[in-house]
């Protein structure tokens, strides 16, 4: 039993640390798309240059749609986790808190 606990417990603190990672890891990807988006190479290496105003409003456009589709995204995962019942949320309170709260913070314009 104590063997149980122990594995258990290093389990625990592999997945702790496997979670922040996993954070770092996505801000890190956030932070190079939008680079990606708002940088020279934004309309691809085959792709020739748009007039920078069209190209501004291409980009913002595609902006409002991924932020449209994170925010539908949002709610159903809020309405799985209120119809999920107590198991189903214990598995995905970490990352559905950290989506919230970063939907929050992004509501309130804060940056990430």
């Amino acid at each position: 039993r104590e063997e149980r606990e122990w594995h258990n417990a290093r389990l625990r603190e592999e997945n702790a640390r496997l979670r922040l990672e996993n954070r770092r890891l996505r801000r890190e990807n956030r932070c190079l798309f939008r680079q990606a988006l708002l940088g020279p190479g934004a309309g691809g290496p085959n792709k020739p240059a748009a007039e920078p105003g069209e190209e501004v409003e291409v980009l913002r456009a595609r902006l409002g749609q991924l932020q449209e589709k994170h925010r539908r995204a949002l709610q159903q995962l809020r309405r799985c986790r209120a119809a999920g019942g107590s198991e189903a949320s214990e598995r995905n309170d970490g990352e559905l808190d950290q989506l919230l709260e970063e939907d929050e913070e992004e509501e309130d314009g804060q940056p990430l």
